[in-house]
């Protein structure tokens, strides 16, 4: 399928009605979008400039580089749909996925791999689990490494492991609660994975962990990360939601 088969005028139909979710109010995403989910999507593969479809229209007008993203969620149409990645400069689906959208919850989208082998992982984005009220933040990665086995990843914080595991390529951890301030990320596998960073984590807010590399072993690893979101006070029926917010990926 070519990218010019897209149907791009669909998807920009939705976003000029206001259904982009950049900090939106948990009253306003219920009331005013009542029937859209939120997507944002990442390009972990660096060996490919992305384009996103969803059941053949798209979800992205530019192209997203490697560790780039959709810079916050964007409205799509519930219900199964077909997730497409295509190389942006020939129009060919490099991997394809299905999911079962919800309205009215968060989903994320990871392009991984490299050297013709890619997948489409999506995940939900499960606010409603989290809770604002301990004034904790929450953290989770994504191990989009390349030619690594299963390295071990250890998230610290205050100096408390809340993450000691092997990471199995492709996968992607729950959300843990930390508390504010400085966390540790290290990401180690022998002498093929070796990397570390100390990023500083606020209250109430929801952030992922990129761990990616070059196209093959020998690349080293990286350590980005993105704020999903901010949680909100307000409750409804016992759960609380999250304002989805535009960060750059740091």
């Amino acid at each position: 399928m070519k990218k010019n088969h897209l149907n791009v005028f669909a998807i920009s139909g939705i976003l000029l009605m206001g259904i982009l979710f950049t900090a939106c109010k948990k009253s306003n995403f219920e009331n005013t979008n009542p029937e859209v989910a939120g997507l944002m999507a990442f390009n972990l593969a660096p060996d490919q400039s992305v384009a996103i479809g969803i059941s053949g229209n798209a979800l992205t007008s530019s192209p997203l580089g490697f560790t780039s993203y959709t810079g916050g969620y964007l409205g799509i149409y519930p219900g199964n749909r077909t997730v497409e990645s295509y190389n942006y400069a020939s129009g060919d689906s490099i991997a394809t996925a299905s999911y079962d959208f919800t309205a009215k919850k968060y989903y994320s989208l990871f392009v991984v791999g490299s050297n013709d082998n890619y997948q489409n992982v999506i995940v939900n984005d499960n606010f409603d689990s989290l809770s604002s009220s301990s004034g904790q933040a929450y953290i989770r990665y994504i191990n989009a490494i390349n030619g690594s086995a299963s390295p071990q990843v250890t998230i610290t914080a205050n100096g408390t492991n809340v993450v000691n595991s092997n990471a199995a390529f492709a996968g992607i951890s729950e959300f843990v609660a930390v508390a504010p301030g400085p966390v540790a990320i290290t990401v180690n596998e022998g002498s093929t994975v070796n990397a570390n960073r100390t990023i500083t984590v606020e209250q109430k807010k929801v952030y992922t962990v990129l761990l990616a590399s070059g196209a093959t072993s020998a690349d080293p690893a990286q350590i980005k990360y993105v704020v999903n979101g901010t949680l909100e006070d307000e409750a409804v029926s016992g759960q609380r939601i999250s304002s989805a917010q535009v960060v750059n990926i740091k």
